[in-house]
């Protein structure tokens, strides 16, 4: 199953780490140094082109990947939930 993120981008459940309001969890020194580690790394796409308010990490093969999005964590999280149930 799939999970759409935005910007006719979906990206496997099961592959899902983490669903992750993006005010809320950036001032955290520990998030904010994976996300600016994963930029150093070039291991996030960005699907927001307006302000972002969520970010979706993800593990496949044990390559991680971070998305950006612009569709809340909430709203994303609903969507796995109806796909889930």
């Amino acid at each position: 199953m799939y999970l759409h993120i935005g910007n006719d981008v979906n990206v496997m459940i099961r592959d899902i780490v983490g669903i992750f309001d993006i005010e809320n969890t950036t001032t955290g020194k520990n998030t904010s140094g994976l996300l600016e580690r994963a930029t150093r790394e070039k291991r996030i796409i960005n699907l927001s082109a307006d302000l972002p308010k969520s970010f979706v990490i993800t593990n496949k093969g044990g390559e991680e990947r971070i998305y950006i999005c612009q569709l809340s964590a909430s709203t994303l999280r609903k969507r796995l939930e109806s796909i889930s149930n």
